[in-house]
């Protein structure tokens, strides 16, 4: 494999895992409403199969994932607590090795709502 390959897929993992701190950290009290705000936005965004710049237009379709995902997870790490971070990310290494399982009710949720705003939009211009 070449090194880049070998990067973006460290990348991706890395991100996967930040993600599931980050909705950790969401959940928890003693992380301030801006940190849980900006979090869950940016887990929303990861999620979504709605993207600001379509992926299929080429080069750019890509670059906002590969662009605005790490960004919005650093901005979003750097409002967390560095103690309730590290716990955080502990709590979602432990939950990453103890389940195979895949949140499909956020999955759902993220889905319904893009189908809401979408059944709006058209109903608006229908």
């Amino acid at each position: 494999m070449s090194k880049i390959k070998i990067k973006v897929k460290q990348l991706i993992t890395r991100s996967k895992k930040e993600l599931a701190a980050l909705y950790i950290a969401y959940k928890r009290k003693d992380v301030p409403w801006y940190a849980k705000v900006f979090s869950i936005m940016v887990i929303g965004y990861a999620l979504s199969p709605i993207d600001f710049i379509p992926d299929f237009i080429p080069v750019l379709g890509y670059l906002d994932d590969l662009i605005l995902i790490p960004l919005g997870i650093y901005i979003a790490v750097s409002l967390i607590p560095k103690d309730i971070l590290g716990q955080c990310r502990q709590e979602a290494e432990n939950a990453s090795q103890g389940e195979g399982k895949q949140n499909w009710v956020a999955a759902a949720v993220i889905l319904i709502i893009w189908l809401i705003i979408i059944a709006l939009i058209l109903m608006r211009f229908l």
